[in-house]
């Protein structure tokens, strides 16, 4: 519970931080010598204030993500897969229609034949 709780503070602060910094670009920007960087600036830093908190939610929906996938292999009654999809076969080009893409297609005849089943 302290690291949860850590980590809702640092994500609060660099909120409250970084909303602050863009008040101060705001004023930055009214300011006679203002220019439109400083009002580029109000629109970047509320998104650096949520950088942190999106970065530990999505830590923690990874976790959760692996957690389920070690859980789902560890079940041993799970049905084996089925056999990978077989791909529709693609009528051949002849060397009349296209010579260089018939030399492809050879050529990855023969990687397909060399590859283990």
């Amino acid at each position: 519970m302290p690291r949860k709780l850590l980590v809702i503070l640092v994500s609060a602060l660099s909120l409250v931080a970084c909303c602050g910094l863009a008040w101060w670009q705001w004023q930055r920007f009214e300011s006679a010598n203002g220019t439109f960087q400083n009002l580029g600036y109000v629109l970047q830093w509320p998104l650096f204030g949520i950088a942190p908190g999106y970065m530990f939610w999505r830590m923690r929906k990874l976790r959760e993500q692996e957690r389920q996938q070690d859980q789902a292999v560890a079940t041993p009654d799970r049905p084996a897969p089925g056999p990978a999809p077989v791909l529709a076969a693609v009528p051949p080009v002849t060397d009349d229609e296209d010579p260089e893409l018939a030399e492809y297609n050879r050529y990855l005849a023969r990687l397909n034949a060399q590859e283990p089943r």
